[in-house]
């Protein structure tokens, strides 16, 4: 399976009979799957196996969907509405005309309203069966398009998280490897900070003062972060490589490298190992960014 974005568009359009139509998909991100779809009246029935089509297709997105249909124009049926004629005629007959008006004449009585109808030419249900099922086969054709539109992307995508993550893993082998971070570094600078601490404070305990310090290089160690980072990232390339819908688990990793990430440089006490720990707040948050693009 691929890695896809939640960004696409596709367009597809066809015809049949006096019908023309076109759908235009359109997907951007969201948290899960919002499908608003609009079509013309009287096309119902297409609208709601349209929504049951595009909603088996994707998993996330807010999805737009939009069907236009245009019937050609055609000359309708011309009936006379005899109804209403001869009421027309029947309340006629009991007015009185005026000496310089003429009688009714058959032209000026089919202009008067509701008279002559226009009845305009209508599918019947074998023609509006083929229309709908025509128009379903262009929105699986637009489907398609969009499919492919957000793979592409999701590609793209993927080749930039993996750039942060190997970024994110050299950061922290940096982190790891740093001078400051060996035990005979870290003794000397403890037992220098035990040295200045016991000259200015007379009547400390030196035993109670050993043991407040093993207690702080304890709290200063960042192995746990660093093996966390380590496991955080290999999680987040394996879902890289098997592809699917991985965008929610993706966003959860982002999460938890950032968590431990603040550890790190909340444990620092060493300025290089505390720049370190910037740079990597800036990839992880521009890692997790990226990520909410991934469906």
């Amino acid at each position: 399976m691929t890695v896809a974005s939640m960004t696409g568009f596709a367009r597809t359009q066809g015809s049949l009979g006096p019908w023309s139509y076109a759908w235009e998909l359109k997907s951007v991100n969201a948290k899960g799957l919002d499908l608003r779809l609009r079509a013309p009246p009287n096309f119902d029935a297409v609208e709601i196996k349209a929504r049951a089509a595009i909603s088996a297709r994707l998993a996330r997105g807010s999805v737009f969907a939009n069907l236009t249909a245009r019937r050609a124009e055609e000359e309708g049926n011309v009936r006379v509405n005899r109804g209403a004629l001869d009421r027309l005629l029947a309340a006629l007959e009991g007015v009185p005309l005026p000496s310089n008006l003429g009688p009714a004449t058959l032209d000026g009585l089919l202009a008067v309203r509701g008279v002559i109808e226009v009845v305009e030419p209508e599918d019947d249900e074998a023609q509006r069966t083929a229309l709908e099922s025509s128009v379903l086969n262009d929105l699986e054709k637009a489907l398609v398009a969009l499919l492919v539109s957000r793979r592409e992307e999701g590609a793209a995508l993927a080749g930039v998280l993996q750039e942060r993550l190997a970024r994110i893993g050299t950061l922290a082998a940096h982190a790891d490897a740093l001078p400051a971070r060996q035990p005979e570094a870290v003794r000397e600078r403890l037992a220098q900070q035990l040295l200045r601490l016991m000259e200015s404070a007379e009547g400390l305990d030196p035993a109670r003062l050993h043991q407040e310090a093993v207690l702080l290089a304890v709290k200063a160690d960042i192995r746990e972060e660093l093996d966390r980072l380590e496991a955080h990232i290999a999680s987040a390339r394996k879902l890289l490589a098997d592809g699917g819908p991985i965008g929610r688990r993706l966003d959860f990793l982002s999460q938890e490298l950032g968590r431990e990430t603040n550890t790190l440089c909340a444990k620092s006490n060493d300025a290089t190992l505390t720049a370190i720990g910037l740079d990597l707040k800036i990839e992880v948050e521009q890692l997790r960014e990226q990520v909410q693009n991934i469906e």
